[in-house]
């Protein structure tokens, strides 16, 4: 018995907890009205918290409808409040009335156990009310275009995504429609950010901020989103490079980790070649961001369509196709067509067959041979990124992108060699 008065207790606290926390920041937002001349302040939302917070705890005691009249109550009361302001010519905006139905319902939400839930609900809709210049400001700076890119994305990934099954099928059940279609939402998405980025903090921040989060994300998806801000001119061709170069380096460890977290014991042979590679890409894209091009980027040069679904679509299809192409060279020549798989597999991506071959040598699979699989497919994701950085980005940019692509790749596979090669 004294234990349910204390849990009753701490609901109703955090009911008030809720009330208190939205009525600071409705109090603060009309501080400068006259006394008697607010709407709804700290004193009256904290009891609206405890109102709802006291329904919650009824409902369990008598049933759901006690909160919904006393809901429909406070609703009917908040209506009539606004039409009378409406009348004398006061503000026309529900903006108030909404929040206090909202905290209601947090309150009635911690009353019925759910605290956490609630808590966090009200914090995110403070920070909301108080974020009301920032956010009209965002909204009166967005373009039409972009809007448009907004909602696209969703489209493409809240409701298509979801719908496609994520099982393969064709030959050898190669196909899986989920994994293309995540690949096509992800350069998408990539494209999206960085173009935000670029707009917001300018080219050389956007790049660095594009490179690191797009490169822990999809390195390959990043890479083709900077070649073509170096195709169309917009970027100078040192910084896109240092960009693709930090966005590649960022793949390595990132292997690293997928690798040993799956099968630690791979952590001593793997990370020599890794900490390589990602050293000789990361120091090159260093120098670039230090020396930049005079040209450093103009946002009137930034793509007309932020969101550019074609790319996204071409490398969807060619992932379907490597797909195809790894499941087939394994048919055809069974286990001696793992490293044939690493290496087909490499070309759209690292850490499905990162993942494949740290969860096969957990079983009979040599640890040296996943490594070296591991390698070979960074090796060539590496270079198909060099390869897709001179043809789509251009002379300027591929050429200081696959010199040090090259080398890195070269500096990894001859570590690897040098301290993970069996002795006997």
């Amino acid at each position: 018995m004294e234990g349910d008065l204390i849990d009753s207790a701490y609901r109703l606290a955090v009911a008030l907890a809720v009330g208190l926390l939205v009525g600071v920041e409705r109090g603060w937002e009309e501080r400068g009205a006259e006394e008697g001349t607010r709407r709804l302040g700290l004193r009256t939302l904290a009891i609206i918290g405890l109102l709802g917070g006291a329904a919650g705890l009824l409902t369990e005691q008598v049933g759901a409808l006690v909160l919904g009249l006393m809901f429909l109550g406070l609703a009917v009361f908040l209506g009539l409040i606004h039409a009378a302001r409406h009348e004398d010519g006061g503000d026309v905006g529900l903006t108030t009335e909404i929040a206090t139905l909202a905290t209601f319902v947090l309150a009635a939400l911690a009353g019925l156990g759910h605290v956490g839930l609630a808590a966090a609900a009200a914090v995110v809709m403070s920070i909301i009310l108080g974020y009301k210049r920032t956010l009209h400001g965002w909204l009166q700076q967005l373009r039409p275009e972009e809007l448009a890119a907004v909602f696209k994305l969703l489209l493409l990934s809240v409701v298509m995504l979801p719908l496609l099954p994520n099982r393969g099928y064709g030959p050898w059940q190669a196909l899986n429609p989920y994994a293309i279609w995540w690949m096509v939402v992800l350069i998408s998405a990539i494209s999206f950010v960085g173009y935000f980025a670029i707009r917001l903090a300018g080219a050389r921040a956007g790049i660095l901020f594009t490179a690191l989060f797009g490169g822990l994300a999809s390195s390959t998806a990043t890479t083709l989103n900077l070649a073509r801000l170096g195709r169309q001119g917009a970027i100078g061709p040192r910084l896109v490079a240092g960009g693709v170069l930090v966005a590649c380096g960022t793949m390595f460890p990132r292997m690293l980790l997928v690798a040993t977290a799956i099968h630690p014991p791979l952590l001593p042979l793997l990370a020599a070649p890794a900490a390589a590679m990602a050293v000789l890409t990361y120091v090159p894209a260093l120098w670039c961001f230090r020396r930049p091009d005079s040209r450093t980027g103009d946002q009137r040069l930034l793509p007309a369509n932020p969101l550019e679904l074609g790319p996204a679509f071409l490398f969807g299809a060619l992932l379907a196709v490597v797909m195809v192409l790894g499941e087939a060279l394994t048919a055809w020549f069974g286990d001696a067509g793992i490293l044939a798989l690493a290496a087909a597999s490499g070309v759209a991506d690292v850490d499905a067959i990162t993942l494949s071959l740290a969860r096969m040598s957990t079983d009979d699979l040599a640890a040296f041979t996943a490594v070296l699989g591991i390698v070979i497919a960074a090796a060539v994701n590496t270079l198909f990124k060099g390869g897709m950085a001179l043809s789509i980005g251009g002379r300027q940019v591929g050429l200081r992108v696959m010199v040090t692509l090259g080398l890195a790749v070269t500096g990894g596979v001859a570590v690897m060699l040098l301290t993970a090669w069996p002795s006997s």
